[in-house]
């Protein structure tokens, strides 16, 4: 009876203590606790030097600003920093033209390693609520319309049952797991999983996401017209000046300054972030959309080259595009005057649902994602907090329709670029894969794939790019600590004629 008691009184305990426990851990934790276990898997024993970089300040690129005194900044950024454009010139010299790659399709290595990972949170999750020594025969799959293993006896002789007593122990050690879930939503209340005691299902259940749903989104069966061509020119715009610090010179540039034109001198980023804009190869008078634009940089890196006849800078919400247009009130001259609204237009829309259908040249589509460094180094509005599980978990989701709505409203021949500051293969390869399937399969549309491996060549004394080999569809920098930049994945498409 006392044994009885004492379950009785740990199994209400820990109900009413659980959702503390669990708070303790911050969102920055939560991170850091999933990519060990996703991006170990992946990347093996590179990992920890990656994850050392990742927790580390990032290494910035400027972008001379030619609204402002051009000429007066590059003198004195040429004194310690490095010209990119001109190292790229070096480089090429050096390859010369002969030296080229080419890709084979990505790595059946990586494929596995995923397929072992979502059998491994498939059996967590399965185990977080059937535990081992639960009388419930485990499903081969996780179901959510799950029936309790416990029905608790009115009896007063059930208490001195030893079936009653043992399956009692099961419920606790089921509680325990299922505390520690990171399928428990606390949207739905600290107490709507123990609210009836017994109960016949978990409650909302049907309403909850599976961790290993986010990993299916990765997929390598292939059933659409799918075309390789190596991308072998490439020509660095004539009015864009970036410099950058040799690899293991972590100095800073100066903050920017305020030019004679009352604009700033030059805009600072991770370097990463210059190269989906570079390889999107605007032309002199092409029509530009940046689908998913604030802050701004990357726009404002595009106009930098000063070829779009229009830029059409979009993102969803009000308080995203007043951030786009502070960057652009900051660095374009005469911007409201003859800027806005005329070759710089600010457009508030759900990327996925814009419709104006083949009327773009070139496309930036620079999706929201984990953004793995601000995961893991900052608390405020982290993806990884508690009430944000089901947004992460569809993210995939998201980027694929986004990337689809894209390649409708790029013009036939038009290309886009597709990138997020993600090291998930999720995010990157599989969102590529499932939006190119989507797009075959519902509109009828087929693309061309532009392998860069041997344009990034021209970079490779910059960045650290991932072994093209391990990539299916585009490439990837990965943050090092000698030249910590990223994590930025790029994907380049051609939309056929």
């Amino acid at each position: 009876m006392l044994r009885v008691k004492s379950l009785v009184y740990l199994h209400t305990r820990l109900k009413s203590q659980r959702w503390a426990f669990k708070g303790k851990k911050t969102h920055t934790q939560r991170a850091l606790e999933s990519f060990d276990d996703f991006y170990g898997s992946v990347f093996g024993i590179r990992w920890k030097n990656i994850r050392a970089a990742l927790l580390t300040e990032h290494k910035y690129i400027a972008v001379v600003n030619n609204f402002g005194d051009p000429d007066k900044t590059c003198n004195g950024m040429e004194l310690s920093a490095l010209n990119i454009k001109s190292l790229t010139k070096l480089v090429g010299d050096r390859l010369g033209h002969n030296n080229k790659l080419s890709k084979n399709g990505a790595s059946n290595t990586l494929d596995e390693n995923l397929l072992k990972i979502l059998s491994r949170q498939e059996e967590r999750e399965k185990y977080s609520l059937y535990p081992m020594g639960s009388q419930t025969e485990m499903p081969d799959q996780l179901q959510f319309k799950t029936e309790s293993c416990v029905e608790l006896q009115s009896s007063s002789e059930s208490e001195n049952n030893p079936k009653y007593i043992e399956s009692l122990e099961d419920a606790f050690e089921r509680d325990a797991q299922l505390a520690n879930s990171r399928l428990i939503d606390p949207q739905y209340g600290t107490g709507g999983l123990y609210e009836f005691i017994p109960a016949n299902k978990i409650k909302g259940m049907e309403d909850w996401i599976p961790e290993s749903d986010h990993y299916k989104y990765y997929s390598t069966y292939t059933d659409f017209p799918l075309k390789f061509e190596l991308e072998t020119e490439f020509c660095f715009p004539e009015n864009l000046k970036l410099y950058t610090y040799e690899v293991g010179n972590c100095s800073e540039f100066s903050a920017p300054k305020k030019c004679v034109t009352g604009v700033l001198s030059h805009y600072l980023l991770d370097g990463a972030s210059v190269l989906p804009p570079l390889f999107l190869d605007i032309k002199e008078g092409e029509r530009v959309l940046d689908a998913c634009a604030a802050p701004g940089g990357k726009s404002l890196i595009m106009l930098q080259t000063l070829f779009p006849d229009v830029l059409i800078c979009n993102d969803i919400q009000e308080s995203r595009l007043n951030r786009i247009r502070k960057v652009m009130q900051e660095y374009i001259f005469d911007y409201k005057e003859k800027w806005e609204n005329k070759r710089i237009v600010l457009n508030q829309c759900d990327a996925k649902y814009m419709d104006n259908y083949e009327s773009f040249d070139k496309i930036l589509v620079d999706v929201p994602c984990t953004t793995d460094r601000h995961s893991l180094t900052v608390n405020d509005n982290n993806i990884f907090k508690s009430t944000r599980i089901k947004e992460r978990l569809r993210i995939p989701e998201l980027q694929a329709d986004i990337l689809l709505n894209c390649l409708r409203l790029l013009k036939p021949g038009g290309s886009l670029i597709y990138s997020t500051c993600s090291l998930s293969p999720v995010q990157n390869d599989g969102v590529v894969h499932m939006a190119l399937q989507k797009a075959f399969n519902e509109h009828g549309i087929t693309t061309t794939v532009k392998d860069l491996s041997y344009i990034i060549r021209l970079f490779e004394d910059i960045f650290r790019f991932e072994y093209p080999k391990v990539l299916k569809y585009g490439q990837m920098v990965l943050p090092y600590l000698p030249a910590n930049y990223g994590p930025m994945y790029f994907c380049k498409l051609t939309k056929n004629m």
